[in-house]
């Protein structure tokens, strides 16, 4: 599909971090975007308003009309939502959160993805700051609202996008770890423990959703991760790139 603005873009479930940053991302970009979610509270709902964003409470039909060129359905999203159901049964083009930012925004930036059971948050908003105030003017997604910033968003002129890289699904639809979709040139691994019991039945399965991730990171790439973890020290000799540890100990 064409992404040249302006198209009509509609997210459902819009007021989730990841989502309302995208939301953010597709305005800057020159698309009219409008939105809606059960629940529209503070702080995305002022964010979305501040951007002169639409934001409409609850989930109906009405709110695709005129119909949108492309709906974005959350992760929050499942089947039997009527806005969901009405793409799917009059064939509206659809896509999930990931797919829209690897679509709209990834093929021609360099690719920096930040992921980790913990610390993401706060690792994707060091680094944007740092790159920031180094002058790279980069493009970056955060899932939360850094402490004296208006957004987690930004649209930059850069070369780099930064990204913070979550195992959960992508959609009803697709099941794949969100941060399969960011075309990685260089990933970061603050650690891997268990998490999301909701669709991961053990440290097994996240573990190797997180080795998918790494066997995608191209030749010219670089791997980052902590060499304190053990699950991460066992996806190193897989990468198929250059490799940097950090560390408390001299093995790093």
């Amino acid at each position: 599909m064409t992404t040249a603005p302006p198209l009509h873009i509609h997210l459902i479930a819009i007021c989730g971090t990841g989502m309302g940053a995208l939301a953010v991302m597709l305005k800057a970009q020159g698309h009219h975007v409008t939105g809606s979610d059960k629940d529209v509270y503070p702080p995305m709902s002022t964010v979305l308003s501040e951007q002169n964003i639409p934001v409409y409470k609850g989930f109906t039909v009405a709110h695709l009309a005129p119909q949108p060129d492309l709906v974005v359905i959350g992760n929050a999203v499942s089947r039997g939502n009527p806005e969901a159901e009405a793409v799917l049964s009059r064939k509206i083009r659809y896509a999930s959160m990931p797919e829209t930012l690897k679509t709209f925004f990834l093929w021609k930036k360099t690719s920096i993805v930040v992921t980790g059971t913990h610390g993401k948050t706060t690792t994707t908003s060091m680094l944007a700051w740092v790159m920031e105030q180094a002058g790279f003017d980069p493009s970056y997604i955060i899932g939360g609202i850094p402490i004296g910033w208006a957004t987690g968003a930004k649209l930059g002129a850069g070369d780099v996008f930064i990204l913070e890289g979550d195992e959960y699904d992508s959609a009803f639809f697709d099941k794949r770890a969100k941060f399969l979709h960011y075309l990685p040139d260089i990933v970061i691994i603050n650690n891997i423990e268990f998490d999301h019991a909701d669709i991961y039945n053990n440290l097994d399965e996240i573990i190797l959703a997180f080795r998918r991730l790494v066997n995608i990171i191209p030749e010219n790439g670089l791997l980052i991760g902590s060499a304190d973890d053990e699950h991460i020290q066992a996806l190193m000799p897989g990468a198929p790139c250059t490799i940097q540890t950090f560390g408390e100990g001299s093995h790093a």
